[in-house]
């Protein structure tokens, strides 16, 4: 199932965090009474990556952003302003939930996976 899926902006390679919409919180529950979820993501290479998803204790929209590992993630990659991050999971029998994550870019009108580093 896809849980997230952002075309990046220039703030979202720079910042060490990934800005993602509230429509996606859903794939990433929060324990009762916190404000952040850690959870690992494997690429298309199974390497491991550790992130923090979190949303604002005060205001009126909870405004998600996801860090962690991120901006090592974002440079390993060589993600810029324009490619793409998606987030997929899958639910386990045991009820546990394993989180995937694929980089591509739009080369030429297609989307291309760019997860070989």
């Amino acid at each position: 199932m896809e849980a997230m899926n952002k075309v990046l902006s220039n703030s979202d390679t720079a910042n060490k965090r990934l800005e993602f919409p509230v429509r996606s919180l859903r794939a990433f529950p929060m324990p009762d009474g916190q404000n952040s979820m850690e959870f690992v993501a494997f690429d298309r290479l199974q390497k491991p990556w550790k992130f923090k998803v979190s949303i604002r204790n005060e205001g009126r929209f909870p405004k998600p952003w996801l860090n962690g590992e991120w901006d090592d993630y974002v440079h390993q990659k060589g993600l810029k302003k324009g490619d793409k991050v998606i987030f997929t999971l899958d639910d386990q029998e045991n009820g546990d939930r394993i989180y995937y994550i694929r980089a591509e870019r739009k080369l030429f009108g297609f989307w291309y996976s760019i997860d070989q580093q």
